[in-house]
């Protein structure tokens, strides 16, 4: 595995894009990390610090919306709205597909349908994220503590420190900037970098809290046993790395499982030659929608919740806090409608990308059949019982291990940062992101005559005694872009190290 991260910087092509993609998601960091104008994040940070230990709903569901913008909601920063709004507009653009013929006829038309598509989404994206800002900076000055239930600003100090029409004009603006700016970051990196951008994004923001869930951990390690809060011995330490490992293992194995279904292909004679009389498989994974129908059900879950939450930061009325109690993180309702998304929406996104009758047709083309059933519609028919009970093992594994994190949250009393780790949302992200990345760049190297991270399964390319050179003549290129980000990361060191020594000593 180390030799594939080595070989992957001797294939120009593939240096450059990792090079470029590193690059935009440290600009989405520095994004993350910049405060609006007008706005002072101590408050809620300190806010949040001293909450941390309380198993509240709403502060479970302000920390899970945190996690997805990798900090940047508490932060206050420019990207505060994160993804999400984009995330939120695909799902209503693909919920109106399969109603609306207009958008249906548009999605059969190939790449120009889909530009078309892409378009309205980018439109959509920017709706969404300026009425999500201007109903969040409008909470913020009005009424932060229904937006954060327990936040009193005469014990944290005020969050808004500037005029408030002045900042809720601005702030509007910037919020809805840094949601577009993050989308096109993610459309630059899926065409000229490595991966899917936009996944690239949530999973940065997920691995960005890593360190603080480390350091929650090893403080309750550290703290002596009958002490104020929670702690851990060794024992449950040790325990809890093993659960860790068999948890990601678990999602690993389930996610590259499939199912081989046997094709058969017919001998056919052309001229003097005997084409086919080979035996092949149809691979079918059992998680074939992925991590699609956890990042719909949140979105989806979301969305609602935190407009009624704003909304009744803004108006002060109590009607809408109870409903977006109602719909909050943690509870009874909150629970069934998220693990009924899950599997609804498992099944939603393998009618969209599965296509029997087309597989079944394509087979019956090229002298292909399954043994033991029919070319044609009964092909079909089977491929579409086989893949029909497929997704529904894969829906349960997604529902148990998206609500898995959640149970050592109230029972186990673990910090939410800490539980988010051990299974959710934010693990199945990650773990499918890095396996659908390290693919496509498995792909780049095998054809490059390269082994890639697995020699099993994979032909050794040739050896070659020619010594291999790295042109750096594409690093060089990105001088323009590199400087800059060296700039930034170093006055974004200096100011840690003054905030986190000079500032408190």
């Amino acid at each position: 595995m180390i030799s594939a991260f080595t070989n992957s910087l001797k294939i120009p092509e593939l240096r450059q894009r990792i090079l470029y993609t590193l690059g935009l998601l440290f600009v989405a960091r520095v994004g993350a990390n910049i405060p609006l104008p007008g706005i002072d994040p101590m408050p809620l940070q300190d806010f949040f610090i001293s909450q941390a230990q309380r198993a509240s709903a709403g502060n479970s569901l302000i920390a899970l919306y945190n996690m997805f913008t990798g900090g940047a909601f508490v932060k206050g920063a420019i990207c505060g709205l994160g993804i999400m709004p984009y995330i939120s507009a695909s799902i209503i653009l693909q919920l109106m597909t399969a109603v609306m013929p207009s958008l249906s006829r548009l999605q059969h038309e190939g790449d120009i349908g889909r530009q078309k598509i892409s378009q309205y989404t980018r439109y959509l994206t920017i709706l969404i994220s300026f009425i999500q800002g201007y109903l969040l900076v409008l909470a913020l000055c009005n009424y932060p503590g229904k937006l954060f239930p327990g936040f009193e600003p005469a014990i944290y100090g005020s969050i808004v420190v500037m005029t408030k029409w002045w900042f809720i004009l601005t702030a509007t603006c910037f919020l809805t900037a840094g949601t577009v700016l993050l989308m096109w970051l993610g459309e630059q990196i899926t065409q000229k970098g490595i991966g899917n951008g936009i996944s690239l994004l949530i999973t940065v923001g997920i691995v960005a809290g890593m360190p603080k869930a480390i350091t929650q951990a090893f403080q309750m390690f550290a703290k002596p046993v009958g002490s104020e809060g929670s702690s851990i011995g060794f024992t449950q330490a040790v325990l809890m790395l093993v659960l860790l490992f068999v948890v990601i293992a678990a999602m690993i194995a389930v996610t590259q499982a499939q199912r081989k279904i046997p094709v058969q292909y017919a001998k056919r004679v052309v001229g003097h030659k005997v084409y086919g009389g080979q035996t092949s498989f149809l691979p079918l994974r059992i998680n074939y929608a992925g991590v699609m129908p956890v990042i719909f059900a949140n979105a989806i879950l979301m969305f609602p919740q935190q407009i009624f939450a704003y909304i009744a930061g803004a108006t002060g009325f109590r009607f809408f806090q109870d409903i977006s109690y109602f719909l909050a993180h943690g509870s009874t309702v909150y629970y069934i409608l998220y693990g009924t998304m899950i599997l609804g929406f498992s099944y939603f996104w393998v009618s969209i990308m599965f296509k029997p009758i087309q597989i079944a047709d394509d087979l019956k083309k090229n002298g292909g059949y399954i043994p033991g059933v029919r070319p044609g519609d009964p092909t079909a028919k089977f491929l579409d019982f086989v893949m029909t009970r497929l997704t529904l093992a894969g829906a349960i594994f997604l529902t148990v291990i998206a609500l898995f994190p959640d149970l050592l949250y109230f029972s186990c009393s673990l910090p939410y940062t800490i539980a988010t780790f051990f299974g959710g949302t934010g693990t199945l992200i990650t773990v499918g992101v890095v396996l659908d990345t390290m693919k496509q760049v498995e792909t780049y190297l095998l054809q490059r005559h390269y082994d890639g991270f697995l020699k099993k399964g994979h032909l050794r390319g040739r050896t070659v005694n020619v010594q291999q050179v790295i042109d750096t003549t594409e690093i060089k290129s990105l001088k323009s872009l590199w400087y800059p980000l060296l700039v930034l990361f170093g006055l974004g060191l200096a100011s840690w190290v003054i905030r986190e020594f000079v500032m408190k000593s």
